[in-house]
């Protein structure tokens, strides 16, 4: 056999054992992402489950629910809020200090031996899914007494726009416009600046997380209404200019104090539990639409509205993230800069959910699978899939599309199989001057990796 035929005979048993592009395909249980340059956001209230005192056991506990959720639905940057209340779980008393938080989010992901209960740590993330991290943690320095928020992501934070700082766990301004100073209410608004490969992406991302005031009394509407103004502002004076071109127009930001502009693709996605009720007109639009819906004072980088999250349990069809008609935790973003591909909430159970329609883990986890989500949290996690500016203007680059049309066949099989046999340098995948096994793996990788 020449090695033409020893190539094709490879790729042809490869390629009909591993699929083209990854599947959505819920029903099957496969909640992933399609594309994988996708940037996946999730949010996720997760009632006092992530605080040191908390068993850590793959066991039917809350702590084992939202390892298996996480590890299941593979979010890249995961926003976290109601974390470390040792008493709000009931193991425990008091608030975990940023550093336990962090050790708890270590623990999550890791496992390890439990410095707080001590023996060793037996769910955790990578217990499951060991390709799957969240090495760069962020604890806010915010918190109500009670607990805190947290962000969680797969890529570093880092200062991406020269204030100093890749971290703030709560702004502060003076009056201005329609905000009357202040800063993103009693739990704060956290900010992360997160480094995007340069390879892959051709911006970053700036991602924030809150948990707004709960409660129904005039007071705390009031409070919701005004962090959400004085973020809308925030967003877009700092991070967008004010159309301006410059950080920060009117001197108004008195945390940060100094800072650039973001570039044209780095977008803001924000969200968390805002406690607002469906079509309430509340936080979450002001923090999109500023004072005038429709207007030109909106946060998104040209400053139109940005776009609120919508999203539904793709199964079941409902659209509450807490009980059976609240929707209270939300996604925003600029919807100039980041596209979106796929919006969902995801809930272990309700109408024609099976155990295999959820993902695995959550498919084996012990005594019920359909009880994951109740037992996790009372509030579902917000996902968002965002299609981000990418480092080439090519929607499909060759290779794997040798024939430039965007779609991955086998023409595209059998252009490199010809180029292979040839010795084409377009057939030297890794660039080694060599045509062997190591480009048909090469290949394979590209191919099996899809278009974006």
């Amino acid at each position: 056999m020449n090695q033409l035929q020893t190539a094709s005979a490879f790729l042809a048993c490869s390629i009909v054992a591993i699929p083209a592009f990854a599947q959505w395909d819920p029903a099957a249980g496969d909640w992933g992402k399609e594309v994988a340059t996708d940037l996946r956001v999730m949010t996720w209230n997760v009632q006092d489950g992530l605080c040191r005192s908390n068993t850590k056991t793959d066991d039917v506990n809350d702590w084992n629910a939202l390892v298996r959720i996480v590890a299941g639905l593979e979010p890249d940057i995961l926003i976290l809020q109601e974390c470390g209340d040792n008493s709000g779980n009931g193991t425990g008393s008091g608030l975990d200090s940023v550093v336990q938080l962090e050790t708890v989010a270590d623990l999550f992901i890791n496992g390890g031996t439990d410095p707080f209960n001590g023996g060793s740590v037996t769910s955790y993330t990578k217990l499951f899914k060991p390709g799957f991290d969240l090495p760069y943690v962020f604890v806010s320095t915010s918190n109500d007494g009670f607990n805190r928020n947290m962000i969680m992501s797969r890529y570093p934070i880092a200062d991406i726009n020269g204030d100093g700082s890749a971290e703030l766990s709560n702004f502060g301004i003076l009056p201005d416009a329609y905000q009357t100073g202040g800063n993103g209410g009693i739990r704060g608004f956290m900010f992360a600046e997160i480094q995007l490969p340069d390879e892959t992406y051709a911006g970053d991302i700036v991602v924030g997380n809150a948990h707004l005031k709960s409660g129904g009394t005039s007071s705390d509407y009031d409070d919701r209404e005004q962090a959400a103004q004085n973020t809308a502002y925030y967003i877009d004076y700092y991070y967008n200019g004010a159309g301006t071109g410059v950080s920060d127009p009117n001197s108004k930001v008195i945390l940060p104090s100094s800072g650039s502009i973001l570039d044209e693709n780095t977008p803001v996605v924000w969200g968390g539990d805002f406690n607002q009720q469906p079509g309430a007109g509340g936080p979450a639009e002001w923090m999109t639409q500023a004072a005038v819906v429709g207007g030109t004072d909106g946060t998104d980088r040209d400053r139109t509205d940005s776009t609120i999250s919508t999203p539904s349990q793709p199964i079941t069809g409902d659209t509450s993230t807490q009980g059976s008609s609240s929707r209270l935790d939300y996604i925003c973003w600029q919807d100039s800069i980041a596209g979106v591909r796929r919006q969902f909430i995801y809930r272990s159970s309700g109408s024609g959910m099976t155990v295999a329609s959820n993902p695995f883990p959550v498919t084996t986890f012990p005594i019920s699978a359909l009880g994951a989500s109740n037992i996790a949290s009372d509030h579902r996690p917000v996902i968002v899939d965002f299609m981000m500016p990418l480092a080439t203007e090519d929607p499909c680059p060759s290779p794997p599309d040798y024939f430039d049309d965007d779609i991955l066949d086998v023409f595209d099989v059998s252009f490199f199989l010809i180029a292979f046999n040839a010795s084409d340098p377009i057939a030297d995948i890794n660039g080694d001057s060599a045509y062997d096994i190591f480009d048909v793996f090469a290949f394979l990788d590209l191919f099996n990796a899809g278009c974006p």
